[in-house]
């Protein structure tokens, strides 16, 4: 989500979203979520987004998609992130959510230095790109957004593979990739 979206770059700011890591580190990140039942990937990141930071936005094109693998309550869970650039239409930024511990908004041109996931950095140098064109070549410049089907079912995990604690992925050394 961008503030200032069609002014100097100076004055852009992005919502970011902090969370605690177990070492209490403040790790900042683009909001994101589940897709529920019904929703396409573009109307999930409006709502997310709302829900995360307070704020409301409008899809002007895609980013581009994160997968990755993590653990929880015993089973390895592999999530797709699709990210979106959205334009700030209004709200007030609140960290109201209980999955967030704090929400600011950011310089855009500082969003290397803050965003905790290198993935999300590449994000945020595509962002720039598409505001760049959307500046210059004006919003038919920008690229069509993907189909998006609304979702049939409400997402819970993507690919999750339901094993005790105790039980390693089989043919892989501690369950994260190829064994040796």
């Amino acid at each position: 989500m961008i503030d200032g979206i069609d002014g100097p770059r100076e004055e852009q700011v992005a919502a970011l979203i902090g969370r605690l890591d177990r070492r209490g580190r403040m790790l900042w990140s683009l909001p994101k979520g589940h897709i529920e039942q019904g929703e396409t990937a573009e109307q999930t990141a409006i709502r997310e987004v709302a829900e995360e930071t307070g704020i409301r936005g409008s899809v002007l094109a895609a980013l581009g998609s994160i997968d990755y693998w993590f653990v929880t309550e015993g089973s390895r869970v592999h999530k797709t992130v699709h990210h979106y650039l959205l334009r700030f239409s209004g709200g007030e930024l609140s960290d109201d959510d209980i999955e967030v511990s704090e929400v600011a908004w950011v310089p855009v041109q500082e969003l290397p230095s803050r965003l905790a996931y290198a993935d999300e950095r590449r994000l945020a140098e595509v962002a720039g790109e598409l505001i760049h064109k959307l500046q210059t070549d004006g919003p038919g410049a920008l690229p069509p957004l993907p189909r998006s089907a609304p979702r049939r079912r409400g997402q819970t995990h993507s690919h999750a593979r339901n094993r005790r604690p105790d039980e390693s992925a089989p043919g892989r050394a501690n369950g994260c990739g190829p064994a040796p």
